[in-house]
């Protein structure tokens, strides 16, 4: 899928910011002798410009991660810091696309009110001025769509829309909690592509937490396995998979079968 470049991005793929910094953080659901452990200390480092992906069983603490990067929820313990800053709740630069699209879209507004209003709301008031609506609609294949609205969209229109909102609110870090798992096979595969594209033009951070460990080697510069019952960082494996990539070749290739069987193991033993 072509992505057409947005003319009001950073003029090149380097990255802005969205250096994520994590020490020792923890996390705990209930109180008392009813508290679960979500996240036992976790520390590790993102790197700004680059696209990691998070796996691990269900109930390691992935989504709990993504949340507490987003300052959408406090740890327990530990600290986070975004570019030096220490996350006190949701960043500026920061924007979090939800599984449930319903979470991320203005059901009222059209494709191009939605992202208008990501607009309105840019970082650092960069996204100000008219027409930019249709350039984030394009760089999703949205163009034909602007008018409708989201509950007139199939998932995977739906995904698109909340990505291009997302994006249009200029921000340096994106995280991403399983955002292709309601959508078709073929619907997946298209996004994939379409967010390594949008990755490659604008230079942001992105964060991915998936349960599909295929989709997170095809996607990733690095892996991140979650250990189960939320013990913590089990595995940091680097991805070396040469860019750009392709939906056949890449996942063809003897390189990614090593990951996938590297990974697999990992977190199914």
């Amino acid at each position: 899928m072509h992505i057409a470049p947005i003319a009001a991005a950073s003029a090149s793929a380097t990255a802005r910011g969205g250096h994520v910094e994590i020490e020792a953080v923890t996390k705990s659901y209930g109180t008392g002798g009813k508290a679960v452990a979500a996240l036992r200390p976790v520390s590790l480092a993102i790197e700004p410009g680059s696209f990691v992906t998070i796996v691990g069983r269900s109930g390691c603490g992935k989504s709990t991660l993504l949340r507490l990067i987003a300052g959408l929820a406090r740890p327990d313990g530990g600290l986070i810091r975004i570019d030096g800053a220490p996350v006190e709740g949701p960043p500026d630069g920061v924007r979090y696309v939800f599984q449930d699209y319903g979470q991320s879209l203005l059901p009222w507004k059209s494709a191009r009110a939605n992202v208008a209003f990501g607009l309105r709301h840019a970082h650092g008031g960069r996204r100000a001025g008219a027409g930019l609506e249709a350039e984030y609609l394009r760089a999703v294949g949205l163009e034909a769509a602007a008018d409708r609205y989201p509950w007139q969209m199939s998932g995977g229109m739906q995904q698109r829309l909340a990505i291009a909102r997302a994006l249009a609110s200029d921000p340096e870090l994106l995280l991403l909690d399983e955002p292709f798992s309601a959508v078709d096979a073929l619907s997946r595969a298209q996004l994939q592509d379409m967010l390594l594209g949008i990755w490659r033009e604008l230079g942001v951070t992105i964060v991915l937490v998936t349960h599909d460990i295929e989709e997170a080697i095809y996607l990733a510069d690095r892996v991140i396995v979650l250990a189960p019952g939320g013990a913590g960082v089990q595995a940091d494996v680097r991805i070396g998979l040469p860019r750009p990539r392709r939906q056949v070749e890449t996942r063809e290739s003897a390189e990614y079968l090593a990951h996938r069987r590297e990974l697999l193991r990992l977190v199914l033993e």
